[in-house]
């Protein structure tokens, strides 16, 4: 059975500026429970730690957040994100006192050796550990083999190719996770963004090449244009033959009547977030860009397509603003 990961109160933060209460948390935990998700992911859109003046401040602290949703879960697991540098071991243990059993540690696609205390502290404390490669568009399959098995070497137990631009397509997403489904020893998982439209697709390839960990979010809940929507992902791996122990029309119920009315906004594929996929920037990056793009009075599109060709990645975000910035300099003539 494939193990689905629900990220609609994670990955969703970021869609509604990290705003959701922790009676909304509770209220969309409970909705997951009922449609049989095992695993539901909880934290600001930037993992543990994350609300900040960098980042966006959250409505709540990460233990109300995390008290809020593990007791509206009896048989779901409680995951949590950490980006190491954003998030620290104290963190972890709060959250591993509140309940979460797994730990998702995300590093970009290239700094996998970052994550080692973090995992090892996870792993020696009885909780389950995942890697999550960030990014991983901007390298070669072969190198995120590389990094993935470094993950498994620190304890991570499923390593996840992870679209954060939403910019692969299935082929690519094959590609990667073939290779990593061959040469690691643990599981590899998958998670990815719609900004090209590819999310359910590029799911579906991962599924195919190996892996048995896809993540989703209730109606696409996401940064940029969002994920790939749980309940259409799961209807879609219903119908290609893969078991994922849902109650599908539960999720359908979840997703419309829970979480369709806390939207702020519909996941759709506008000029911005197509921006996002087009130039491979972090998906994150939208509500950011687009604010710092109406404070210069410059595009978006224009904003995304430079951090993009800057290769700017998380973790980078004062630079949206200096790119905006620049941009209007430039079209008012002014030294950038």
């Amino acid at each position: 059975m494939l193990q689905i990961v629900d990220s609609s109160l994670r990955d969703g933060m970021h869609s509604v500026a990290h705003a959701f209460t922790p009676i909304e948390v509770a209220r969309v935990a409970g909705a997951l429970e009922a449609a049989g998700i095992r695993w539901a992911e909880v934290s600001h859109g930037d993992g543990l730690g994350g609300s900040s003046i960098q980042y966006g401040r959250a409505a709540a602290e990460d233990a109300a957040y995390l008290d809020a949703a593990h007791g509206a879960l009896d048989h779901a697991a409680l995951v949590v994100l950490l980006l190491p540098g954003i998030g620290t071991v104290a963190d972890l243990e709060e959250a591993c006192v509140r309940g979460a059993r797994l730990a998702r540690i995300a590093t970009h696609c290239t700094e996998a050796d970052i994550s080692a205390e973090h995992m090892r502290w996870a792993k020696r404390n009885g909780m389950r550990v995942a890697g999550f490669l960030m990014m991983a568009h901007t390298v070669s399959a072969a190198t995120l083999a590389e990094q993935a098995a470094l993950m498994e070497s620190y304890g991570a137990e499923v390593v996840y190719v992870v679209d954060s631009a939403g910019a692969l397509l299935p082929a690519g997403v094959g590609e990667r996770v073939g290779l990593l489904a061959e040469t690691l020893g643990c599981a590899v998982g998958f998670h990815g963004h719609n900004n090209l439209g590819c999310a359910v697709g590029n799911a579906l390839a991962a599924a195919e090449a190996g892996a048995t960990w896809l993540d989703g979010s209730l109606r696409g809940l996401g940064a940029g244009a969002g994920n790939a929507p749980t309940e259409v992902l799961c209807a879609a791996l219903e119908r290609s033959g893969f078991d994922t122990g849902v109650d599908l029309v539960a999720l359908v119920d979840a997703a419309e009547e829970v979480v369709a009315p806390l939207m702020r906004r519909p996941q759709t594929i506008d000029r911005a977030a197509l921006a996002l996929g087009y130039a491979g920037v972090y998906s994150s990056f939208l509500l950011h860009a687009e604010r710092a793009a109406a404070k210069y009075g410059v595009g978006s599109w224009d904003v995304l397509v430079e951090l993009g060709r800057r290769g700017i990645v998380g973790g980078q975000e004062d630079m949206i603003i200096d790119v905006a910035a620049g941009l209007a300099a430039r079209r008012e003539g002014a030294p950038a």
